[in-house]
């Protein structure tokens, strides 16, 4: 990318980030955003009814971004399933494991076509925990609406197992209770880790980000869970609005 006439790297991104930062916080009235020209085909498709998934697949903050980035998917909330605790919180969930709910489009993406992400993001092999992160809340559950979502779940588990007979798929299906939303710390938990993708959206207020389409997929993005072209799309516009200077404004 072109930064005051030199080439910089997107690895020095961060560096850039920093020295903006202490330009904009000088000047707290100033503020940047890019038009969510991602989730164009969301807004154009608007008055289609959405559909609510919901999966355990270990931490949810990894959980969340895995699916922020997908075409279709118009939000996304980290939170707590699978349990009986009334009011689960963090570090005090009882038995609800760590999920994540999915609002999305129907016409532009499938329960079958987030079923094959559910699988692909995963181990489901893992007893009691996923990766470095141990303990029965981060345990692998599909929750279902419905005999349609419930046949679908089966048949991917089924299918799942076939790819090796060595070991034992653990992943549950379950028919979905409550849902409870995290805290709000917890929501899009990769993206706050990156002030400077934070200072691009305007600083949006903790609600709206919540819900914002824009900030499921950069928080993918922050990640690097994105899919390919999605996370090329994503850089191209960073470099964008960085070869036309500091600061921008521009409304979502």
């Amino acid at each position: 990318m072109t930064f005051s006439g030199r080439h910089v790297s997107l690895p020095y991104l961060r560096i850039i980030c920093s020295v903006v930062l202490i330009i904009l916080t000088a000047e707290r009235a100033v503020s940047i955003r890019f038009p969510d020209r991602i989730s164009e085909s969301v807004k154009a498709s608007s008055n289609q009814p959405l559909k609510t998934a919901v999966f355990a697949l270990g931490s949810f903050w990894r959980s969340e971004a895995v699916f922020g980035c997908l075409d279709g998917v118009v939000r996304t909330t980290a939170g707590y399933a699978g349990g009986s605790k009334a009011n689960p919180e963090y570090r005090s969930w009882g038995d609800h494991a760590e999920s994540v709910q999915i609002e999305y489009n129907p016409r532009l993406i499938t329960f079958r076509q987030l079923l094959e992400v559910f699988w692909s993001s995963h181990d489901s092999r893992q007893v009691f925990g996923q990766g470095p992160d141990v303990g029965n809340q981060y345990r692998s559950i599909i929750f279902t609406n419905g005999t349609e979502e419930l046949r679908l779940a089966a048949v991917s588990k089924e299918r799942e197992q076939t790819v090796s007979k060595s070991s034992i798929v653990t992943t549950q299906i379950q028919q979905l209770g409550k849902f409870c939303p995290a805290e709000p710390e917890h929501q899009k938990f990769e993206l706050k880790r990156n002030p400077f993708l934070l200072q691009l959206m305007g600083n949006l207020p903790e609600e709206e980000l919540e819900k914002s389409t824009l900030a499921a997929k950069l928080n993918g993005f922050a990640a690097e869970l994105c899919p390919p072209k999605v996370q090329q799309q994503i850089n191209a516009r960073i470099e964008e609005i960085i070869r036309k200077g500091w600061p921008i404004l521009r409304e979502v």
